[in-house]
């Protein structure tokens, strides 16, 4: 196909607007030295697979790049211990500097998870706040004294249920600290200006290095009761939802967030995107509203639909109606804490189908889309034995190292390293990899490179209006339309054939863009089983 004549390329606004974000897990991309764990100069190396700003690779608009910063890694970089560090465990400053110089030579906007809520136990702030009750960093993190004795100040609970309380008696000083995760990861003190000013300043260091922007990791836990009362019945679950919380999304969090956006501003086209994890999208969408908070928001309501084209409708339905035109979606079906989609859905078997289905719907979307790497390869998670689990909530599957070429080919480390991978490559990889993958008639590398690649082309896909057309009886379609352009995304949730709707009007002509099963069926043939199918209308006259 030939994408130029589908279109312009790039629609109006910032550069996010339509973008599709490809999420790299550093330690798990690609080992450039050896030694089983992925660093920087191995993102650098495989760059041209994502995009070689020249019309090949993938076709991503940006990467997000899983922490990198300072850390003992108990929490694979979720425990910061240098705000403005790169773990050597990756690299360097100066490799890091390559990296964001390489990627933007091709196109490629570089943005950064930021983890603001909490630091390592390690972190010298968090050394000296411990030290003594009188030390001037004590009210830099959240400190209580015993509700009664022997127990914590309240209910609190971790959000990893191994963890359970999510506080930890300190000894040396008779209180309690809190840590919304593990032990290992003190919150800090978000009421305290210091505080604010100093993480402020961590994002400052970065954007002067040209960073494109920030994701932000569970930002909706910046606003916590000062009071430290306890969660209602509501809201003592791990990621509750409702007004009984105390723990998280606290009315204060929003100020914090106009904090944080006032710095992204002093700089140019700079992305803040948020971990919210709130399963209510009223509330998702509180966090991006008014144009002085967030840029975008994960929408988790989205990724934990089951396989049902009503769920999925609703859905987006709920979103376009609450949010309305001006906010920007942010859209994904997998990431580094849940569990893959062809084995989320793989209850029949099916599992790979419904993923290669699954991508139509996703890059049909309006809003900005993010892919977890992996997920282009039709990935499964990878079984890991119970010897070599690392994660403290077993997520360990998800985050198996990218297979780049056959095992019997590059040995056991399958093109990731030529040492020994820090976790194992997975019993599927010598049939799934790039390598043997790119340029495969029909496999699932090369439909997400076309879907990509006609997102960017098609001014309708890329920023135009979306509307429903069905969400009942086993499909779910909706249009996309910009001017006198129109793209159909239809997809057929069941395992019997379906008609093909037919929304489309005044077109003079009628083009196949895509369909997930292969094969070249007619534009309006009825959708095979688990198909998914992008039609786009041509027309003169607009309706």
């Amino acid at each position: 196909m030939n994408f130029e004549k589908l279109g312009a390329t790039r629609s109006a606004g910032p550069w996010w607007n339509g973008a599709v974000v490809y999420q790299i897990w550093p330690r798990r991309f690609c080992d450039s030295d050896g030694d089983g764990v992925g660093d920087l100069q191995g993102i650098i190396s495989r760059l041209d697979y994502l995009n070689d700003g020249r019309g090949g690779g993938l076709g991503v608009d940006a990467i997000w790049l899983s922490p990198i910063f300072l850390s003992p890694l108990n929490d694979f970089g979720y425990d910061v211990s240098g705000y403005t560090e790169i773990d050597p465990t990756f690299g360097t400053l100066d490799t890091f500097d390559e990296l964001v110089a390489e990627a933007h030579a091709r196109g490629i906007r570089v943005v950064l998870d930021w983890v603001p809520n909490h630091t390592s136990d390690q972190h010298p702030w968090f050394v000296e706040s411990r030290a003594d009750i009188t030390n001037m960093k004590r009210d830099w993190y959240i400190w209580g004294d015993p509700g009664e004795p022997g127990t914590p100040p309240n209910n609190w609970v971790s959000a990893f249920p191994a963890t359970g309380p999510a506080w930890t008696f300190d000894d040396h000083t008779g209180q309690y600290y809190l840590h919304s995760y593990t032990s290992s990861q003190p919150d800090l003190n978000w009421d305290n200006p210091k505080v604010r000013d100093a993480m402020l300043d961590t994002m400052r260091f970065w954007f002067d290095r040209d960073v494109d922007g920030f994701r932000i990791d569970v930002v909706h836990r910046l606003g916590k009761d000062p009071t430290l009362r306890d969660n209602d019945a509501s809201g003592v679950e791990a990621e509750p939802t409702g007004p009984g919380r105390h723990d998280a999304d606290w009315h204060t969090v929003h100020d914090r967030i106009r904090l944080i956006r006032s710095v992204a501003d002093e700089y140019e086209d700079r992305l803040l995107v948020g971990e919210v994890y709130i399963l209510h999208q009223p509330r998702i969408v509180d966090y991006v509203s008014g144009g002085d908070q967030l840029h975008l928001a994960h929408n988790f309501v989205f990724l934990n639909q089951p396989w049902s084209a009503r769920s999925f409708g609703e859905v987006t339905a709920e979103f376009e109606a609450v949010a309305g035109r001006d906010v920007e979606p942010a859209w994904c079906l997998n990431n580094h804490d849940h569990r893959r989609i062809r084995s989320r859905l793989d209850e029949d078997g099916d599992g790979y189908t419904r993923a290669r289905a699954a991508a139509l719907l996703l890059l049909g979307l309006r809003g900005t889309i993010f892919l977890y790497q992996g997920e282009e390869l039709g990935l499964p998670d990878t079984d890991v034995a119970v010897s070599l689990i690392v994660d403290v909530d077993g997520r360990d599957g998800a985050r198996t190292p990218i297979p780049w070429e056959p095992p019997s080919v590059a040995g056991p480390g399958a093109g990731f390293t030529s040492g020994t991978p820090w976790l194992p490559v997975g019993a599927t990889a010598e049939t799934i990899n790039v390598a043997s993958l790119t340029d495969k008639d029909g496999s699932i590398l090369e439909l997400y490179r076309r879907l990509v690649r006609i997102r960017s082309a098609i001014p309708a896909l890329r920023g135009g209006s979306f509307h429903i057309v069905r969400s009942v009886d086993d499909v779910f379609a909706y249009e996309r339309r910009e001017s006198c352009s129109a793209v159909t995304i239809a997809v057929n949730f069941s395992t019997v054939r379906q008609p093909m709707v037919r929304p489309l009007k005044n077109a003079t002509e009628y083009r196949l863009l895509a369909t997930s099963v292969p094969g070249e069926p007619t534009p309006f043939a009825a959708l095979r089983p688990l198909e998914a199918r992008w039609i786009q209308r041509i027309s003169t006259t607009c309706s």
